[in-house]
């Protein structure tokens, strides 16, 4: 067992900080935007925007970018007081109490697993196109090879994320650094050689491309489909937060780096889009509904240099899938230490010499995979996998925005005045509440049974289309179930992770649950509740 840290920042919660601070500044802003990927979620679904929505589908991208940047800035606000491990199952649990905290978790920790599995079949759109020998399953033409194929390329890489990950956070982060500066560096020389190309003026992203009349001539409804591509990069941007108990200052950092991965990421990724669509040759090429920007890449800039630029967005992706299993371990292991997962004990403890949870690093990896193969026969898996994810991610952020908008209509949440910490001040009322109207709104396009993002393509069947809201039903309803009748009555912080007794009050919180043991981090959240 790891050495307790008597850290007065988590003796609040209720916790002894198990894990080690070593993480400064650039790594927690490393870690942030490594989860978004700019390089990554805009190659890997930009066949999809730009085959049901042509160019014009850019015009998601601002809008995503401001819908987000208001649950951005109300996790800011969380993350300058709140910056602990699990940061979307502890604040649901500051803000909504026990119970909207663990569904919160929950649904947190299936969208990052099933994040790691769509991420990481990212890997099919890129190396086949680097080198043809990394086609492994036929020649890449047929739609259920490719899928097969991309799994064998996933599957190895989630075996690598696994491995770094177990070994140590220092050397996640050494990795993650080093590949998110070169992903920033790869991405600004993208936008200056596709900006020396351009062919079409900046109006090119006024132009459907005809895909209005698959929807009866209504480029809305086209619109609103081809917008998810845009909605797969912006998130996970809680991440910086989430690796605040192995960070120095995050009070002051983790808020910093939240916002900067946000933006950082809209800049890059827009003027990615943007000169890309200008540089097209043809925005009719079917190609562009196959391959999206890689194609973009080979035809504007050459093989060649289209491979080198290639090489950069395989770095993103590997530090991407890297980062999403790192915040899904944080997540695990938060749950874990509050007895709120099966096994938590085991799942909970610190490796002495690696300093870090190795078995959910394992277990994580070892699900991401399981999900991979139960999708092993589907050519519909890339954006059926993703859209899964989304939803799952809107739905844990809905689960903080939602209670701590209702703790502000209560007058219970009061905004920080201490010196250096992000604050919202006034203007946090209406960001709350145009969060919460946003995600709903997204939650409800994301989860649509639209055949041509849950059933594209053969076998057809009614429950693959209606495949998100049974996911979504069942993982929600189903885990919900088990924690009410059985996990429940275990919750409790485990006694290697509890806080000194001087750092706890002597008496529980009035309306706190009999089958728990309140802790100064409970009485606040049955305060703010």
């Amino acid at each position: 067992m790891s050495a307790p840290n008597h850290d007065a920042g988590l003796g609040e919660f209720g916790y002894t900080n198990k894990l080690k601070r070593s993480l400064g500044g650039f790594h927690t802003f490393a870690a942030g935007i490594s989860y978004i990927s700019v390089l990554t979620g805009t190659f890997q679904l930009s066949y999809f925007g730009l085959g049901l929505g042509g160019p014009a589908y850019w015009w998601s991208w601002p809008i995503v970018f401001v819908g987000q940047l208001l649950v951005a800035l109300s996790f800011a606000e969380l993350a300058s007081r709140y910056p602990i491990a699990g940061s979307v199952y502890n604040w649901a649990k500051k803000l909504g109490g026990r119970h909207v905290g663990w569904l919160a978790g929950w649904m947190m920790l299936l969208a990052s697993i099933v994040s790691i599995s769509a991420t990481a079949l990212a890997y099919q759109n890129t190396l086949p196109q680097i080198w043809k020998g990394f086609q492994f399953i036929g020649d890449g033409s047929n739609a259920t090879d490719a899928a097969v194929n991309g799994i064998v390329l996933a599957m190895l890489l989630i075996l690598f994320t696994t491995l770094v990950n177990a070994y140590g956070v220092r050397l996640m982060a050494r990795i993650n650094s080093t590949g998110v500066f070169i992903e920033l560096v790869a991405a600004v020389a993208l936008i200056v050689a596709l900006a020396l190309v351009v062919v079409n003026p900046p109006t090119v992203v006024f132009e459907t491309a005809g895909t209005e009349a698959a929807h009866g001539g209504s480029y809305l409804t086209a619109f609103l489909v081809a917008g998810i591509a845009s909605s797969y990069v912006m998130y996970g941007f809680d991440t910086a937060a989430s690796l605040g108990e192995e960070s120095i200052d995050p009070h002051r950092n983790a808020p910093k780096a939240i916002l900067r991965a946000l933006v950082a990421s809209f800049l890059l990724g827009g003027l990615i889009l943007l000169f890309g669509m200008m540089a097209i040759r043809d925005v009719n090429a079917p190609e562009l509904g196959v391959s999206g920007l890689q194609f973009v890449l080979s035809d504007a800039l050459g093989p060649l240099v289209g491979r080198l630029f290639l090489l950069g967005i395989f770095v993103a992706i590997t530090v991407c899938v890297l980062a999403v299993h790192t915040a899904a371990i944080r997540i695990m292991f938060a749950m874990a230490r509050d007895n709120a997962l099966p096994g938590g004990k085991r799942l909970a403890r610190v490796s002495p010499r690696f300093q870090t949870p190795v078995l959910p690093a394992v277990f994580i990896g070892v699900l991401a995979v399981v999900l991979l193969l139960v999708n092993i026969g589907q050519p519909q898996i890339f954006t059926a996998v993703t859209s899964l994810a989304i939803i799952l991610i809107y739905i844990s952020y809905l689960l903080v925005t939602i209670p701590m908008l209702v703790a502000r209509l209560r007058g219970k949440w009061k905004p920080t005045k201490e010196e250096g910490r992000f604050s919202l001040g006034k203007l946090g009322l209406p960001i709350n509440v145009l969060a919460v109207v946003w995600g709903l709104g997204m939650t409800v396009n994301l989860a649509w049974p639209r055949a041509e993002v849950y059933n594209a393509e053969p076998p057809y069947h009614w429950y693959l289309q209606y495949s998100a809201v049974l996911f979504v039903g069942i993982a929600a309803v189903g885990g919900f179930a088990y924690y009410w009748f059985v996990q429940r009555h275990k919750v409790g912080v485990l006694a290697d992770h509890a806080a000194p007794a001087e750092s706890e009050s002597d008496s529980a919180a009035p309306g706190s649950d009999d089958d728990t043991t309140a802790t100064t981090a409970d009485r606040e959240a049955s305060s703010l509740a």
